[in-house]
């Protein structure tokens, strides 16, 4: 019995690692998720799942070149990680956006402008010191996917990847714009192909994609 006993234990500690390491998420998933959108016309800020569901990992966001960390929002003026991430990349101006119809001027005009697919030719970061948005981006294959960012999250778009923001049903995000130098505040409305920032963006993120799958392929 004692043999038996000291193997059935094995087992059971064998079958238990795998579960207790897959139950390891990753802190960001709880500021930051982000999902492919349905083609439905309905109000633009509701979730707009798919039917089922179709979730895209943080891991596959960065591959499209959107970057992504949860950070102390309540804390952000002493964070040292945040301090640390503005060094390295070289953030040295920062102002606060609070989008809501109470706070933002003409309002409507600028959230449907937000709301417009557009690309800058520079890195757009943002932070969620308080409330919600979504962020919507294209894939490689020019789909929408939405990415949910709350309080505590913070993303940053690459230069030239086309991409709009809504508010949530909530109706508020108060959020940190972080900039290399002067501030840039231009949108270029799709299509906007010929500029420097998109073809790099297209070599760096879809065209460096495609050459990795077709060497996959090739050796499969």
């Amino acid at each position: 019995m004692s043999h038996i006993s000291y193997f059935t234990l094995l087992i059971i500690s064998s079958l238990q690692t795998p579960t207790m390491v897959s139950s390891v998420k990753d802190p960001r998933e709880e500021v930051i998720q982000a999902w492919y959108m349905d083609d439905s016309n309905e109000d633009q800020r509701l979730p707009h799942h798919k039917e089922p569901k179709e979730f895209v990992s943080l891991d596959q966001l960065a591959e499209l070149g959107v970057l992504s960390w949860r950070l102390d929002a309540d804390n952000h003026e002493t964070d040292p990680e945040l301090k640390k991430i503005r060094e390295e990349r070289g953030y040295n101006y920062m102002d606060v956006c609070e989008v809501c119809p109470e706070k933002l001027p003409n309002y409507e005009e600028k959230i449907k402008n937000f709301f417009e697919e557009h690309l800058h030719t520079d890195e757009e970061i943002r932070f969620a010191a308080a409330g919600s948005g979504y962020f919507d981006v294209r894939d490689r294959n020019d789909a929408w996917i939405r990415v949910w960012v709350k309080k505590g999250g913070m993303i940053i778009l690459p230069a030239g990847i086309y991409h709009r923001f809504t508010l949530d049903e909530n109706n508020y995000i108060k959020a940190l714009r972080f900039f290399v130098g002067e501030p840039v505040w231009t949108p270029y409305n799709r299509p906007h192909d010929h500029l420097p920032a998109r073809e790099q963006y297209i070599k760096a993120f879809v065209e460096k994609d495609g050459a990795n799958q077709a060497v996959d392929a090739a050796a499969a």
